[in-house]
């Protein structure tokens, strides 16, 4: 289980930032705060909306480096 530090002062998508995944949280600032997450999550790359964290549809994730022939 990992945990998304969401940013609700950050917008992203009509969302808000998710700015770091960490498995284990941290005391943090106010308005920023820990919700669990799927452990797929990466931070900048996916976000928060109603509730949900769902994939930015406007970033490609990196490749592993592997190139299909």
């Amino acid at each position: 289980m990992k945990f998304a530090l969401i940013c609700p002062n950050e917008p992203v998508l009509n969302g808000y930032r998710v700015a770091q995944v960490e498995e284990v949280v941290f005391p943090v600032g106010e308005p920023t705060y820990w919700l669990e997450c799927a452990d797929d999550v990466v931070a900048d790359i996916w976000y928060f909306k109603d509730g949900v964290i769902l994939q930015r549809p406007d970033i490609v994730p990196p490749s592993n480096g592997l190139q299909s022939m």
